[in-house]
């Protein structure tokens, strides 16, 4: 096991412990149980671009996320592609993150469309603007696409932004930077 920070991955105390007392309840021994009153804890399943699984808690002070395996213990991985490629260029403005209803509507037919159980939708910028902005807007404009997606029944695993730091092209042509402007979508079969 590994530990992560952040919030996705602060779930995976509790997942730890309620796999402990799973795992000890289920042998016929009497396991102690500890209740925290006042908070919920809700674990979850983080999807990797990769495809695999990972149990994910939360508690709000730290966190945890251990791989899902099967009785096995041979990792839980479903088969990810990338599906989609969206220009930001032709779906958003100049520093914004709403899209056209033209866009939406092209997008709801995708996602309608699409044979994927559930999705991850990456946002990426140019390097023109800071690295921390470029963070946000990537973010708002993923979550933008998930916004549509979800709209249309679609189940979304993960919502990403990176910025500027995973560029497909060179920054420094006009072109380039048309290219890293993008949203990824990428199916889970």
């Amino acid at each position: 096991m590994f530990e992560w920070t952040g919030t996705r991955a602060r779930w995976g105390a509790l997942i730890c412990a309620l796999a402990g007392v799973l795992l000890v309840g289920g042998a016929g021994t009497a396991a102690a149980q500890n209740t925290v009153k006042g908070e919920r804890y809700v674990p979850t399943i983080w999807v990797d671009p990769d495809g695999c699984e990972h149990w994910v808690m939360d508690d709000g002070a730290e966190g945890y996320m251990t791989p899902h395996v099967n009785r096995q213990g041979i990792p839980v991985c479903r088969r990810g592609n990338l599906c989609g490629v969206l220009n930001t260029d032709q779906f958003f403005a100049t520093d914004s993150s709403a899209i056209s209803s033209a866009g939406q509507q092209r997008l709801g037919q995708f996602f309608t469309g699409a044979t994927a159980t559930s999705f991850i939708i990456i946002g990426h910028t140019d390097a023109r603007a800071s690295d921390e902005y470029n963070l946000a807007l990537s973010q708002r404009r993923a979550n933008a696409v998930a916004k549509v997606a979800a709209a249309n029944g679609a189940r979304i695993a993960d919502v990403r932004g990176y910025g500027e730091r995973m560029p497909v092209a060179s920054n420094n042509t006009r072109d380039g930077m048309s290219k890293n402007r993008r949203v990824e979508i990428i199916c889970i079969q």
